[in-house]
């Protein structure tokens, strides 16, 4: 399912417009996206939650010359699914 998908399924479900439920579902992942720049936690109940995490610089190989290069430390995005998420989709 991509994002106009998602937007006509949501709109179906409330009878809401498309436009209004695009313009919703922007404001959500803005929401998200931001609290997680900022290193904040967002938990839905449920659904799941998402954080950052933290990689290590590392050494790793460059596959066309094989020669060791060092990987910088990089933020990382985590998502992790909640009970309920988890529970539905075993299910089927």
């Amino acid at each position: 399912m991509n994002k106009q998908e998602l937007i006509d399924a949501v709109s179906a479900s409330t009878g809401a417009s498309k436009s209004s439920t695009g313009e919703t579902i922007d404001a959500i992942l803005e929401a998200v996206t931001t609290a997680v720049q900022r290193g904040e936690s967002v938990q839905l109940v449920g659904f799941g939650s998402f954080s950052t995490g933290a990689r290590a610089e590392r050494a790793g190989r460059n596959p066309s010359t094989g020669k060791t290069i060092t990987i910088p430390a990089a933020k990382t995005v985590k998502f992790t699914a909640g009970k309920g998420f988890k529970d539905i989709v075993n299910a089927s």
